[in-house]
Protein backbone atom coordinates (compact mmCIF):
# COMPACT_ATOMS: atom_id res chain seq x y z
CA UNK A 1 0.00 0.00 0.00
CA UNK A 2 1.33 3.41 -0.97
CA UNK A 3 0.32 6.56 0.81
CA UNK A 4 -0.47 10.09 -0.30
CA UNK A 5 0.70 12.73 2.17
CA UNK A 6 -1.28 15.97 2.37
CA UNK A 7 0.34 18.96 4.09
CA UNK A 8 -1.86 22.05 4.55
CA UNK A 9 0.32 25.11 5.05
CA UNK A 10 -0.34 28.76 5.83
CA UNK A 11 2.69 31.00 6.32
CA UNK A 12 5.05 28.21 7.31
CA UNK A 13 8.21 29.35 5.47
CA UNK A 14 11.28 28.32 7.44
CA UNK A 15 9.41 25.42 9.03
CA UNK A 16 7.88 23.35 6.24
CA UNK A 17 11.25 22.18 4.91
CA UNK A 18 11.98 19.97 7.90
CA UNK A 19 8.60 18.27 7.53
CA UNK A 20 8.99 17.66 3.81
CA UNK A 21 12.55 16.41 4.23
CA UNK A 22 11.28 13.65 6.53
CA UNK A 23 8.35 12.78 4.26
CA UNK A 24 10.07 12.52 0.90
CA UNK A 25 12.65 10.10 2.34
CA UNK A 26 9.97 7.54 3.20
CA UNK A 27 9.73 4.55 0.88
CA UNK A 28 6.11 4.10 1.98
CA UNK A 29 5.10 7.41 0.41
CA UNK A 30 4.88 7.99 -3.35
CA UNK A 31 2.71 11.11 -3.48
CA UNK A 32 3.13 14.33 -1.50
CA UNK A 33 0.83 17.31 -1.91
CA UNK A 34 1.44 20.65 -0.22
CA UNK A 35 -1.57 22.95 -0.21
CA UNK A 36 -0.37 26.52 0.21
CA UNK A 37 -3.41 28.07 1.83
CA UNK A 38 -2.95 31.65 0.62
CA UNK A 39 0.44 32.22 2.25
CA UNK A 40 2.29 35.51 1.75
CA UNK A 41 5.69 34.49 3.14
CA UNK A 42 7.12 32.18 0.48
CA UNK A 43 5.81 28.91 1.91
CA UNK A 44 4.93 27.56 -1.54
CA UNK A 45 8.27 28.53 -3.02
CA UNK A 46 10.10 26.76 -0.20
CA UNK A 47 8.00 23.63 -0.71
CA UNK A 48 8.86 23.60 -4.41
CA UNK A 49 12.49 22.87 -3.49
CA UNK A 50 11.33 19.30 -2.75
CA UNK A 51 9.98 16.59 -5.09
CA UNK A 52 6.37 17.27 -4.11
CA UNK A 53 3.30 18.74 -5.77
CA UNK A 54 2.58 22.27 -4.59
CA UNK A 55 -0.83 23.82 -5.18
CA UNK A 56 -1.84 27.28 -4.05
CA UNK A 57 -5.22 28.57 -2.94
CA UNK A 58 -5.64 32.23 -3.94
CA UNK A 59 -6.65 33.21 -0.40
CA UNK A 60 -6.63 31.63 3.02
CA UNK A 61 -9.55 29.19 3.14
CA UNK A 62 -8.82 27.30 6.36
CA UNK A 63 -7.38 23.94 7.25
CA UNK A 64 -10.32 21.73 6.30
CA UNK A 65 -10.62 23.28 2.83
CA UNK A 66 -6.88 22.88 2.28
CA UNK A 67 -7.02 19.22 3.29
CA UNK A 68 -10.02 18.57 1.08
CA UNK A 69 -8.37 20.20 -1.90
CA UNK A 70 -5.23 18.13 -1.39
CA UNK A 71 -7.28 14.95 -1.17
CA UNK A 72 -9.05 15.80 -4.41
CA UNK A 73 -5.68 15.75 -6.16
CA UNK A 74 -4.17 12.71 -4.43
CA UNK A 75 -3.49 9.64 -6.52
CA UNK A 76 -3.92 7.17 -3.65
CA UNK A 77 -6.97 6.38 -1.52
CA UNK A 78 -5.15 6.34 1.82
CA UNK A 79 -3.76 9.57 3.23
CA UNK A 80 -1.40 10.79 5.88
CA UNK A 81 -2.15 14.31 7.08
CA UNK A 82 0.80 16.22 8.54
CA UNK A 83 0.96 19.75 9.91
CA UNK A 84 3.55 21.99 8.29
CA UNK A 85 5.01 23.35 11.53
CA UNK A 86 6.19 20.12 13.14
CA UNK A 87 9.54 20.10 14.93
CA UNK A 88 11.55 16.90 15.37
CA UNK A 89 9.66 14.88 12.76
CA UNK A 90 11.79 12.18 11.11
CA UNK A 91 11.20 9.58 8.45
CA UNK A 92 11.02 7.06 11.26
CA UNK A 93 7.94 8.82 12.63
CA UNK A 94 6.32 8.92 9.19
CA UNK A 95 6.93 5.21 8.68
CA UNK A 96 5.73 4.37 12.19
CA UNK A 97 2.37 6.04 11.62
CA UNK A 98 1.88 4.29 8.29
CA UNK A 99 3.06 0.86 9.44
CA UNK A 100 0.97 0.91 12.62
CA UNK A 101 -2.06 1.88 10.55
CA UNK A 102 -1.46 -1.06 8.22
CA UNK A 103 -0.34 -3.70 10.72
CA UNK A 104 -3.12 -3.01 13.23
CA UNK A 105 -5.71 -2.83 10.44
CA UNK A 106 -6.95 0.53 11.66
CA UNK A 107 -9.61 2.81 10.31
CA UNK A 108 -7.66 5.80 11.59
CA UNK A 109 -4.24 6.28 13.14
CA UNK A 110 -3.63 9.44 15.17
CA UNK A 111 -0.11 10.62 15.98
CA UNK A 112 0.36 12.34 19.34
CA UNK A 113 3.38 14.20 20.68
CA UNK A 114 5.55 12.60 23.37
CA UNK A 115 8.73 13.90 25.00
CA UNK A 116 8.93 16.89 22.68
CA UNK A 117 7.99 19.99 24.71
CA UNK A 118 6.19 19.90 28.02
CA UNK A 119 3.41 22.26 26.98
CA UNK A 120 2.61 20.53 23.68
CA UNK A 121 2.94 17.08 25.28
CA UNK A 122 0.45 18.11 27.96
CA UNK A 123 -1.96 19.65 25.46
CA UNK A 124 -2.13 16.41 23.49
CA UNK A 125 -2.45 14.27 26.61
CA UNK A 126 -5.47 16.36 27.58
CA UNK A 127 -6.89 16.57 24.07
CA UNK A 128 -5.43 13.98 21.66
CA UNK A 129 -8.58 14.37 19.55
CA UNK A 130 -7.18 17.62 18.13
CA UNK A 131 -4.01 16.13 16.65
CA UNK A 132 -3.47 16.97 12.99
CA UNK A 133 -1.30 13.92 12.31
CA UNK A 134 -3.65 11.24 10.95
CA UNK A 135 -3.90 8.33 8.55
CA UNK A 136 -7.28 7.45 7.06
CA UNK A 137 -8.95 6.56 3.78
CA UNK A 138 -10.75 8.58 1.16
CA UNK A 139 -13.92 6.65 2.02
CA UNK A 140 -13.88 7.84 5.64
CA UNK A 141 -13.05 11.39 4.64
CA UNK A 142 -16.04 11.43 2.33
CA UNK A 143 -18.13 9.97 5.14
CA UNK A 144 -17.09 12.86 7.37
CA UNK A 145 -18.09 15.35 4.69
CA UNK A 146 -21.68 14.12 4.98
CA UNK A 147 -22.01 16.20 8.15
CA UNK A 148 -19.06 18.61 7.97
CA UNK A 149 -19.03 21.66 5.73
CA UNK A 150 -15.33 21.97 4.95
CA UNK A 151 -15.73 25.71 4.30
CA UNK A 152 -17.04 26.11 7.85
CA UNK A 153 -15.17 23.69 10.07
CA UNK A 154 -11.56 24.94 9.62
CA UNK A 155 -9.48 23.90 12.67
CA UNK A 156 -12.42 21.91 14.03
CA UNK A 157 -11.83 19.19 11.45
CA UNK A 158 -9.78 16.96 13.77
CA UNK A 159 -12.40 17.17 16.52
CA UNK A 160 -15.12 16.36 13.99
CA UNK A 161 -13.19 13.33 12.72
CA UNK A 162 -12.59 12.11 16.26
CA UNK A 163 -16.25 12.47 17.21
CA UNK A 164 -17.38 10.63 14.09
CA UNK A 165 -14.86 7.88 14.81
CA UNK A 166 -16.29 7.47 18.31
CA UNK A 167 -19.89 7.55 17.12
CA UNK A 168 -19.34 4.96 14.41
CA UNK A 169 -16.81 2.79 16.31
CA UNK A 170 -13.94 3.24 13.91
CA UNK A 171 -10.92 1.16 14.85
CA UNK A 172 -8.37 3.80 15.86
CA UNK A 173 -5.12 4.01 17.75
CA UNK A 174 -3.15 6.89 19.26
CA UNK A 175 0.47 6.45 18.25
CA UNK A 176 3.24 8.25 20.15
CA UNK A 177 5.60 10.38 18.11
CA UNK A 178 8.62 10.55 20.40
CA UNK A 179 10.47 13.85 20.33
CA UNK A 180 7.97 15.60 18.05
CA UNK A 181 6.35 18.94 18.84
CA UNK A 182 5.30 22.02 16.91
CA UNK A 183 5.90 25.75 16.84
CA UNK A 184 3.38 27.71 18.89
CA UNK A 185 1.30 30.38 17.18
CA UNK A 186 2.66 32.99 19.57
CA UNK A 187 6.19 32.08 18.47
CA UNK A 188 5.29 32.40 14.79
CA UNK A 189 3.28 35.60 14.83
CA UNK A 190 4.06 37.41 18.04
CA UNK A 191 2.14 37.20 21.28
CA UNK A 192 -0.90 39.33 20.43
CA UNK A 193 -1.56 38.00 16.90
CA UNK A 194 -0.65 34.49 17.96
CA UNK A 195 -3.09 34.59 20.87
CA UNK A 196 -5.88 35.86 18.61
CA UNK A 197 -5.20 33.01 16.17
CA UNK A 198 -5.10 30.51 19.03
CA UNK A 199 -8.46 31.66 20.40
CA UNK A 200 -9.93 31.44 16.89
CA UNK A 201 -8.61 27.88 16.59
CA UNK A 202 -10.04 26.93 19.99
CA UNK A 203 -13.35 28.43 18.96
CA UNK A 204 -13.58 26.15 15.94
CA UNK A 205 -12.60 23.14 18.06
CA UNK A 206 -15.15 23.94 20.77
CA UNK A 207 -17.93 24.40 18.24
CA UNK A 208 -17.34 20.96 16.75
CA UNK A 209 -16.83 19.38 20.15
CA UNK A 210 -20.45 20.17 21.04
CA UNK A 211 -22.11 20.30 17.63
CA UNK A 212 -24.74 17.59 17.23
CA UNK A 213 -23.79 15.00 14.62
CA UNK A 214 -26.76 14.49 12.34
CA UNK A 215 -25.71 11.25 10.71
CA UNK A 216 -27.83 8.24 9.76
Amino acid sequence: MKISVVVPAFNEAGRISSVLRAVVASTLVDDVIVVDDGSDDGTGEEAKLFPVRVVRLPENKGKAVALDYGISLAKNDTFLFLDADLVGLTTMHVDKLIRQYQELNLDMAVGVFANGRKNTDLAQKINPYASGQRVLTRKLWERAKQFVEVEEVDFGIEIALSRLAAKEDWVKEYIKLEGVTHVLKEEKRGFRRGMIDRLKMYGHMTKWLFKKLRIT
